[in-house]
């Protein structure tokens, strides 16, 4: 009785830990942020929460990887400045990745600094890669894209529940030859 009590035990640490190694992993291979900046009166665990998802976040920015806004994002997620016609909830920002990345499938996206206070966290990333595809009506000719964005991200429950973001769309305009 013993040694199954400690068979299953046993089994149980290692399916535990191997569960735990790929999350570690997955975190291992989320964006690092240049600069972080935190309150430090905030609670380790909170602070460590927020910023997990807040990189996770930028990581499917990074990569187009659905499951990464899916994990990040809850599911009344709201995001406070829309762009028209932009779809409310997690799939408007997915969709959004998806038309975003049939124009410049080599986008890539830095955090150059994250901003951790309270139930907030502020993102300045910077977006770059190469129009080769289609964005609207514009076809894209190998031109350069360059620009940066901030992003609000209000956290409850592990997860952004909204979303306040303003992109430097002058610059990107001017990239995709739209100006």
């Amino acid at each position: 009785m013993k040694y199954t009590t400690y068979f299953h035990s046993a089994v149980a640490m290692v399916i535990f830990a191997g569960l735990s190694g790929n999350a570690i992993s997955a975190q291992g291979e989320w964006l690092q942020p240049k600069q972080l900046i935190v309150d430090n009166s905030l609670p380790q665990a909170k602070l460590k929460t927020n910023e997990a998802v807040a990189r996770e976040y930028a990581s499917f920015w990074n990569t187009g990887n659905e499951t990464l806004a899916r994990n990040a994002l809850a599911a009344g997620f709201i995001d406070k400045t829309p762009p028209e016609g932009r779809k409310q909830g997690p799939e408007g920002a997915i969709l959004a990745s998806r038309a975003f990345r049939a124009a410049v499938p080599d986008l890539r996206c830095d955090v150059e600094q994250m901003i951790i206070s309270g139930d907030r966290v502020v993102s300045h990333l910077h977006f770059h890669g190469t129009f080769t595809g289609t964005f609207g009506k514009l076809k894209g000719k190998g031109q350069k894209i360059d620009f940066i964005a901030t992003d609000i991200y209000e956290i409850g429950d592990g997860k952004i529940v909204a979303n306040w973001h303003i992109e430097d769309n002058l610059t990107l305009m001017k990239q995709l030859g739209a100006l």
